[in-house]
């Protein structure tokens, strides 16, 4: 099956075809709905008043929480216009205890300066689970591994840091995690760790920099399974010199796909992309067609928190940019993500760009851009509905 299927339609209307279409429920969505500021780019986007946006947003939502598969998750571009409204109704939709993150997207570096007040430079991402229990997503990335926070080399080459044994939260204490208060033995001189007595160890209880009584982040069993992962040294704390235990934390982790770091909530433009670096992917394939485009980079950081093979959908394409992004992704990794891209056939504004350039509706837009796709990137284009061209 190709990458990338476009289905030109009312996105009421096709949300529940899409299980019949793609054989199965969609593991991820991502949409960036009109934001209701009432600017005319390539088409119109004003639905005035909160009410009647919310009215507007809610069945789709609706509609996308019944085709996602119980493992999967949907992620929601926002502004500050309908941010609040937006939780609120997400909040209703898929429940208060399956929200993950809300995300600040640092899009416009610069600020927005037209206008009155603050020059804005960012937007929202809302991002919630079907079932926040059972989501497959990971909210970890291995492009913020950086290896200066591994100082130590060992003998072999490999680089390292060292993390206290002990629990620094103090959430966790003797009274919450009981089991984990236990004394360990160590020698300063020779490094060595272990759980039972040995000739030249000291006992070390877990304690605070206080002197307060804490507990270890690892058990028994893990202590006595990664002794050479432990280290004892002298250390100079507020209460003077004393003897502590230590993790030696590897930077490559014998792991599939190596080490990773939990992505922050706050994405900043040269990581992700802008909207200038959007505007011109998209003019690179098609042209000046679209004001305000997300960029690829902000898709494929979404995409890499899922399966390689995850089947995502965007029923508010645009000027397609999450299919761009998947194609992307499927090439550099490997992956075998499919695409679903749903946009309908609202006419575009007379004298805008995209008018001027042929595309007369929204489809068009989406549907040229992923055509260039599929013959630069690759992985195949099926269309369903709309005006097909053989």
């Amino acid at each position: 099956m190709a990458w990338n299927t476009f289905v030109e339609g009312d996105n009421l209307d096709v949300l529940p075809t899409l299980p019949g279409i793609l054989g199965g429920p969609v593991d991820l969505v991502y949409i960036d709905p009109p934001y209701n500021t009432g600017n005319e780019f390539a088409y119109r986007d004003d639905f005035r008043g909160h009410g009647a946006w919310v009215d507007f947003m809610r069945p789709r939502l609706a509609a996308a929480r019944e085709v996602l598969r119980e493992t999967g998750a949907i992620f929601v571009s926002i502004d500050d216009h309908e941010v609040a409204y937006l939780r609120l109704l997400m909040d209703e939709v898929f429940g208060e205890e399956n929200f993950l993150a809300q995300v600040v997207v640092n899009l416009n570096p610069k600020g927005r300066q037209l206008g009155r007040g603050f020059a804005t430079s960012h937007e929202y991402l809302l991002v919630y689970a079907r079932d926040a229990r059972r989501t497959v997503l990971d909210a970890t990335s291995p492009d913020h591994v950086d290896e200066r926070d591994f100082p130590l080399t060992a003998p072999d080459g490999r680089r390292y840091r060292h993390l206290p044994l002990r629990n620094t939260n103090k959430k966790f204490n003797p009274v919450t995690a009981r089991t984990l208060h236990f004394p360990v033995w160590g020698d300063p001189e020779s490094g060595r760790v272990s759980t039972v007595p040995f000739e030249g160890a000291v006992e070390i209880g877990p304690v605070f920099g206080d002197g307060r009584p804490a507990v270890w982040r690892w058990s028994r069993p893990l202590i006595d399974e990664r002794p050479d992962d432990l280290v004892c040294r002298r250390v100079k704390g507020r209460l003077g010199e004393r003897v502590d235990v230590f993790q030696r934390d590897w930077l490559h982790r014998d792991t599939p796909g190596g080490r990773r770091k939990k992505l922050r909530t706050i994405w900043l433009a040269e990581e992700v992309g802008s909207t200038d670096t959007a505007v011109q992917e998209l003019k690179d394939l098609v042209g000046h067609v679209f004001e305000s485009p997300k960029p690829t980079g902000l898709v494929r950081r979404i995409l890499g928190t899922m399966p390689d093979d995850a089947v995502v959908v965007d029923f508010f394409a645009g000027s397609g940019t999450t299919g761009h992004a998947v194609a992307l992704q499927n090439a550099a990794d490997g992956g075998t993500r499919r695409c679903v891209s749903v946009n309908s056939a609202e006419p575009t504004r007379p004298g805008s760009n995209a008018h001027a350039a042929g595309l007369l509706t929204v489809a068009d837009i989406t549907r040229a851009r992923l055509r260039v796709v599929a013959e630069r990137v690759g992985g195949g284009l099926d269309e369903v509905g709309g005006r097909i061209e053989a």
